[in-house]
């Protein structure tokens, strides 16, 4: 049918750029966060593209909703813009009959986005925890990049190391700052090599001195040593012990439905019913103002997916902090958005009852004209 085709070809050549400016824009966001972990020593620089590749991937929901949302906004702007709307209503077709088009335009996305929510969203944060909790885990000495000062993983100590040769086990001109047990330590020496003792690794510094501040008393004490060695295998502990439902899997979720699981629960099932909302309100709530200009349905549709996204955080907090069960919360918020666009969708396709529609004219006669 020539009016489903035309309408769905306009649709995805809409969605097509709004989906590349999106992917541009978070992954240009993205990147830069990536790079701030990374020089504060939270993930491996070397694997900077990596992380950003997993963040995209889990937010790949919002960024296809978006863009669905936009474009089909923009397409029914312009087509109202271009008196293209008229063409169709003249035709015989209503409002209403855009929804099947839009629908079936929609619906291998809208699949798209369930199996990223439901599948996708868990296993990249996983991935992202895995590359971060390796990189943690990694001897001190290890972490230490050659002419950078590097915070240890506990926090406690500053390295620097200047290393011979990429893959050494020793290295020169080292120097060590700690803070442990109420003391702060200075340690420098002209050279080092790291040792496994036990389940441990020392760092054996030779050639060097070391100057110990008592932080309560205020006392100093400096003293040359030939050789001394410190650990520098301390590991974290391991943030599995208490896995947070993020990194859990749908089917995890439900086999366990505490209020923590039914609140992720919630926002992976959100955002699937969000898009559906969300195409339905498109269709809804464009239209063109010639006062305000096309500008004006574009940033409604960003203000009204910005409301909704924010409806569903809270939403998850209610349901953590055990205010409202998961059912009626679908129920009360995605039925509810759902019934109200749908209704606003009837009701500017003119499908009103007889008694309002008579109601309208006779508010609109002049007065003094027989009824």
């Amino acid at each position: 049918m020539l009016f489903h085709s035309a309408f769905r070809k306009e649709l995805a050549r809409s969605f097509g750029a709004t989906l590349v400016v999106l992917v541009t824009i978070v992954m240009t966001i993205m990147l830069i966060k990536t790079l701030g972990q990374a020089s504060r020593g939270v993930v491996n620089p070397s694997e900077v593209m990596l992380v950003m590749g997993y963040t995209v991937l889990g937010q790949s929901p919002t960024i296809l909703t978006l863009s669905l949302f936009i474009a089909a906004t923009a397409t029914l702007t312009r087509m109202y813009a271009t008196s293209e709307m008229v063409v169709w209503f003249s035709c015989g077709q209503g409002l209403g009959s855009f929804l099947r088009p839009l629908l079936q335009f929609a619906w291998p996305v809208l699949v798209v986005i369930a199996l990223l929510a439901l599948v996708a969203w868990p296993w990249s944060n996983t991935q992202i925890r895995d590359l971060r909790d390796r990189y943690q885990e990694r001897g001190d000495v290890d972490r230490v990049a050659p002419g950078q000062f590097q915070e240890s993983a506990g926090g406690q100590r500053v390295f620097f190391i200047d290393k011979t040769r990429p893959g050494d086990q020793g290295g020169s001109n080292i120097f060590i700052a700690a803070t442990e047990k109420g003391s702060e330590s200075v340690t420098s020496a002209r050279s080092g090599r790291t040792e496994t003792i036990g389940d441990d690794r020392f760092l054996i510094l030779e050639k060097g001195q070391r100057l110990e501040t008592d932080t309560t008393t205020g006392g100093s004490r400096l003293s040359e040593f030939a050789e001394y060695g410190t650990r520098v295998g301390d590991k974290p502990l391991s943030p599995r012990a208490n896995e947070s439902p993020r990194y859990k899997s749908t089917w995890a979720l439900l086999s366990d439905p505490t209020r923590g699981n039914a609140s992720e629960l919630w926002w992976r099932v959100g955002l699937v019913l969000a898009a559906i909302n969300c195409l339905v309100l498109a269709l809804a709530a464009t239209r063109v103002n010639p006062r305000v200009g096309r500008s004006a349905s574009l940033v409604f549709a960003v203000l009204a997916f910005a409301t909704y996204y924010n409806l569903l955080n809270v939403g998850q907090s209610w349901i953590a902090s055990g205010r409202i069960g998961l059912a009626p919360l679908v129920v009360l918020m995605h039925g509810s958005v759902l019934g109200l666009t749908l209704a606003w969708l009837w009701w500017r396709q003119g499908e009103r009852p007889s008694w309002l529609r008579r109601g309208r004219r006779t508010a609109s006669r002049p007065e003094g004209q027989p009824a």
